[in-house]
């Protein structure tokens, strides 16, 4: 099979032939139709993420098609479409897991940073932490939703019962949690950087009630504000957008350092929080209501052999909505 691979940090990924694996015992091999290009990727290739397995095939937004199955007590099935997100393997047995936090397992293994990932034409992977997938999502549109999709979901529920909601960085994650968001009912007030034109009239067109550059003050107060963009100074300027009792949630894995800032836009309590990763659970909830709304992502494609130009392009911000690298299986398919 041909795979792209991260051979050095700070490299470009270099196109490769590997064996394509067999599945063991509770594994599935799945042919790949479309993964995801998440900023998540960009963390781990440029090294913003401590300790990636090298050599290293990224990727963790994963639509594929099930090939194999490595023992007859898996319930999934030979040609039955599934999505691969970040989460690959938790112990079950730590603390974490134990109380229903298996997105904080210590021990904890990752699509794309600890293990292989997606950028490939197959891949293999442990069934239970791979999800059958609606036939609306079964295509690469649906690619985001393992990852962008699925992180702003678990953000936005600590945002409950908001009725203001600002969302800082209006990329991939943004562009598909505006649309859940809208639907429960949320006035939402979209940040992009100042003078991004494309990202704003994105946000008009999601539903956004305001949109403005990150340096300004919403008009009103907002009542909860999630940060999708990995800028630490972002934090006391949400804080600043809150109002009392308010809400700031960091959505990403990786963050530049936070300022100091002084602590009146922390009080009246306010709070700061972050997320981290996702579990099981968040995407047996988010499927069903993203198919509800329905959920739809507007996305950029390049062919598998051209991961360096959708990570260039999505380090210098040229993507609006989200990318997905597809592969000849998809094609073959259309065709």
């Amino acid at each position: 099979m041909h795979a792209m691979v991260l051979e050095e940090v700070g490299k470009p990924l270099v196109l490769t032939e590997l064996p394509r694996l067999q599945p063991q015992p509770g594994q599935v091999q799945v042919k790949i139709l479309a993964c995801g290009v998440c900023r998540t990727d960009l963390h781990v290739v440029d090294g913003e993420l401590p300790n990636p397995k090298l050599p290293l095939v990224p990727g963790h937004e994963v639509v594929g098609q099930i090939e194999s199955v490595g023992s007859p007590d898996i319930s999934l099935q030979n040609g039955q479409m599934v999505g691969i997100p970040w989460l690959a393997w938790t112990c079950g047995a730590c603390e974490y897991c134990r109380a229903g936090l298996e997105n904080l397992c210590e021990q904890a293994r990752f699509h794309g940073y600890t293990v292989d990932g997606g950028y490939a034409e197959y891949m293999v992977a442990d069934a239970r932490y791979c999800f059958p997938l609606p036939d609306i999502y079964a295509n690469p549109e649906g690619a985001p939703l393992l990852c962008a999709g699925l992180i702003g979901f678990r953000a936005l529920r600590f945002a409950e019962g908001s009725r203001r909601l600002g969302l800082y960085g209006f990329g991939a994650a943004a562009h598909l949690l505006i649309q859940v968001a809208r639907y429960q009912g949320m006035e939402v007030y979209a940040f992009t950087r100042p003078g991004d034109s494309e990202a704003q009239n994105l946000a008009i067109k999601l539903g956004a009630v305001w949109v403005g550059g990150s340096d300004i003050l919403p008009p009103q107060p907002l009542d909860a504000a999630i940060l999708f963009a990995p800028v630490g100074a972002l934090i006391p300027v949400a804080l600043r957008a809150v109002k009392k009792g308010g809400m700031v949630i960091s959505a990403g894995i990786h963050m530049s350092d936070i300022p100091a800032f002084p602590y009146s836009l922390l009080w009246e309590e306010r709070q700061v929080r972050s997320i981290a990763n996702l579990t099981r659970k968040d995407a047996e909830d988010y499927f069903p209501l993203a198919r509800r709304v329905p959920v739809q992502s507007h996305i950029t494609t390049y062919p598998l052999a051209k991961a360096n130009v959708a990570l260039a392009d999505l380090r210098r911000g040229a993507i609006h909505g989200a990318a997905a690298l597809v592969m000849g299986a998809w094609q073959e398919r259309e065709t």
